[in-house]
């Protein structure tokens, strides 16, 4: 399995779209196999056609902050599962995703607000 979080500062980027870039898991039962970084497009998330090539790659799964609707629904539509209000160091974020610890916030950002910030599950 393949899964990405947007990272910025090897933390999970709380703006989806306008993360430094994405960094790709390839996953193996409940062990990282390897990391690579995807470099993020210019704009917004759901314009960008970041999806489509998360998908071309694999991906499965974005752990992410805080998304729109837009990008969310772009990214459901490629066949990736969104899991929202994800924070902290990636590399924790990934372990507590795979011992079923991160679930998802059900909370969006709403017209790209600055600041906004989702909730987060432990």
């Amino acid at each position: 399995m393949k899964l990405a979080i947007p990272t910025r500062d090897g933390r999970v980027d709380d703006h989806f779209g306008h993360c430094d870039h994405y960094t790709i898991f390839t996953i193996d039962g409940k062990q990282i196999i390897s990391r690579e970084d995807l470099p993020s497009p210019q704009g917004c998330g759901c314009k960008s056609g970041i999806a489509k090539d998360l998908q071309e790659m694999g991906v499965e799964v974005m752990l992410a902050g805080s998304m729109g609707d837009g990008a969310l629904n772009k990214l459901s539509a490629h066949g990736i599962r969104v899991i929202r209000g994800c924070k902290g160091d990636i590399e924790a974020v990934v372990n507590g995703f795979l011992c079923g610890f991160v679930l998802d916030s059900g909370v969006g950002c709403s017209a790209h607000e600055e600041g906004h910030q989702c909730a987060h599950h432990e």
